[in-house]
């Protein structure tokens, strides 16, 4: 990911409507893995869409200075990836929620 917030919004602005792989520090040395759609930016925040299958919220909100440092990572899917991968993304999920609760 780039150097600075307006690179990583930059970055950001050309892949809205990507499927991408969110991992987020949820505390407790506890880190979430979720799966979803960059829907939206702003100027201080982005908005991903969760897939419902599997998650709770339906949205999730994150500043650009939580990717610069790290405390969110984005990893966005190739053409092929956001085709077949869906089914993988829920089996990691469910490894996840089993392990960590």
């Amino acid at each position: 990911m780039p150097k600075t917030l307006s690179d990583i919004k930059k970055t950001l602005d050309s892949n809205i409507g990507k499927r991408l792989t969110l991992r987020a520090n949820g505390g407790r040395r506890k880190m979430i893995e979720r799966c979803g759609i960059l829907a939206e930016t702003y100027p201080s925040v982005f908005v991903i869409e969760l897939d419902q299958k599997e998650n709770s919220f339906e949205r999730v909100s994150f500043s650009y200075a939580d990717v610069l440092t790290e405390t969110v990572k984005l990893t966005f899917w190739d053409d092929e990836q956001a085709g077949g991968s869906r089914q993988i993304c829920l089996l990691l999920f469910c490894f996840l929620f089993f392990v960590l609760s």
